[in-house]
């Protein structure tokens, strides 16, 4: 079968597939990675750390982020597939080596101690690894509680804010996740409130994302809890949500952030988003076990979210939400996780991911026939962004063009629907993507468009 029949069977009935055998040649080779380290059983954070390239002293984000020798070590960091350039990397992050082997090691041992594990140490250990997440986020440990992810960490704050009567208005947007827009939605039959949806303008800007939710908050005087998206999957629209958050709360709005995106990739830490509620990913940007995320609800405030069935009000943050047994080994890994993430550096990722977006996104403005849903504007901007053909705004013709990009040029992307002004294909680069296949993303704009 050839890498084009491979390609095409992946992607039959519209349905991805898992590929098999691998495609030969359908991605530039990435760079030899070195040989795994053998960690010993129970090595420390710091020794499994220190595989990882610290970023050269006296240097800026902008610059590092060109250095194509030091962005091909931390690549080497990553065993990622060669069967396509892959740039849907926001679905969730892959594991740096050290934090996988770590991963594997902790899996194992929590296999083999079993539950004298679970009730012996467990407890006492994840509380220091809450005590880890709260000092990377920026808050106190009273104010976190780890989930399995930001889905159900927005959950728990959407469907359990209690200050709210009948007849009060909710606001959500176009742009926010899918299952938190189905949970704003519920609140009208658990809650009786009004839920009012707006669309964000295209092409946007920073005065006017920001104008769009003024004129929102003042057309409901009866208003009293948003939601906002840091940064959307769909287009990767950086929210200005600090700014958003103050005027909400002049007006005696509560704001729940979805952060999911957003922290990780941006170089900010929760109070930075000025807003009392947040549902964070930490398997998306930093790299964490699959299952890891965290809900934020800032001290003084826990009481207006309902604690989860059945558990006992009062303060402490860990009654909102009940995740029952969970995987131990995920949440074990997490400091290591954000050890290598503070290793890099937040805002040399940052610099690097804007590099890598900008380049294709800079590109892709000089191809007649390619429509862009990404701003100029670096206040706007997130690794994420996304196009599509001009006039093709179906989700039907979106699918079509993504499957066409993986089929016919090796280039793995995701169509996203959801906006006002129709759906896309998303692209997402990650900290082991390099410039050539960036490269190759612009190449395949060029002749689909041509093609169209």
């Amino acid at each position: 079968m050839s890498v084009d029949q491979q390609r095409r069977h992946w992607l039959c009935a519209g349905a991805l597939m898992p590929l098999a055998p691998a495609l030969a040649g359908a991605a530039p080779a990435a760079p030899a990675a070195p040989a795994a380290p053998a960690f010993e059983a129970g090595a420390s954070v710091a020794q499994l750390a220190a595989a990882v390239p610290s970023a050269p002293a006296g240097v800026t984000p902008a610059a590092l982020a060109a250095d194509q020798g030091y962005w091909s070590e931390v690549a080497a960091l990553y065993d990622v597939t060669e069967r396509v350039v892959q740039l849907e990397n926001g679905y969730w992050g892959a594991m740096a080596r050290p934090v996988l082997q770590a991963y594997q090691g902790l899996t194992a041992k929590v296999n083999h101690d079993n539950s004298w594990y679970a009730r012996k140490d467990f407890p006492a250990e994840f509380e220091a690894v809450r005590a880890n997440a709260a000092a990377a986020l920026g808050v106190g440990i009273d104010e976190i509680v780890l989930t399995r992810g930001a889905t159900e960490a927005l959950q728990a704050l959407i469907g359990g804010y209690n200050r709210l009567a009948p007849g009060d208005t909710v606001l959500c947007a176009d742009i926010d996740y899918d299952a938190m827009i189905a949970a704003m939605r519920w609140l009208k039959q658990r809650r009786g409130v009004e839920v009012v949806s707006i669309d964000l303008p295209e092409p946007f800007s920073y005065e006017g994302v920001i104008d769009c939710y003024a004129k929102a908050m003042a057309r409901h005087p009866r208003l009293k809890m948003m939601l906002l998206t840091h940064v959307n999957h769909r287009n990767g629209m950086q929210l200005p949500v600090a700014e958003i958050s103050r005027m909400a709360r002049q007006r005696g709005v509560d704001v729940i952030v979805d952060t999911a995106h957003g922290f990780g990739q941006l170089d900010m830490r929760i109070p930075d988003l000025q807003a009392d509620f947040a549902g964070i990913n930490l398997h998306k940007w930093i790299g964490a076990p699959v299952g890891v995320g965290a809900v934020y609800i800032k001290r003084g405030r826990v009481r207006d979210i309902d604690p989860y069935m059945g558990e006992q009000d009062g303060d402490d943050v860990r009654t909102r939400v009940h995740t029952g047994t969970a995987n131990f080994a995920a949440f074990l890994a997490l400091p290591l996780a954000f050890e290598v993430h503070q290793r890099i550096g937040v805002a040399n990722k940052q610099a690097r991911l804007q590099r890598l977006r900008n380049r294709w996104v800079d590109a892709a403005r000089g191809i007649a026939g390619i429509e862009l849903l990404a701003s100029a504007d670096p206040r706007l901007s997130s690794a994420i962004a996304a196009f599509r053909l001009k006039g093709q705004a179906t989700a039907a013709q979106n699918q079509a063009l993504m499957k066409r990009l993986v089929v016919e040029h090796g280039v793995f992307t995701i169509h996203r629907e959801g906006l006002a002004s129709g759906a896309c294909v998303r692209v997402t680069p990650s900290l082991f993507t390099s410039e050539a296949q960036v490269d190759r993303l612009v190449a395949a704009l060029h002749k689909v468009a041509k093609q169209a």
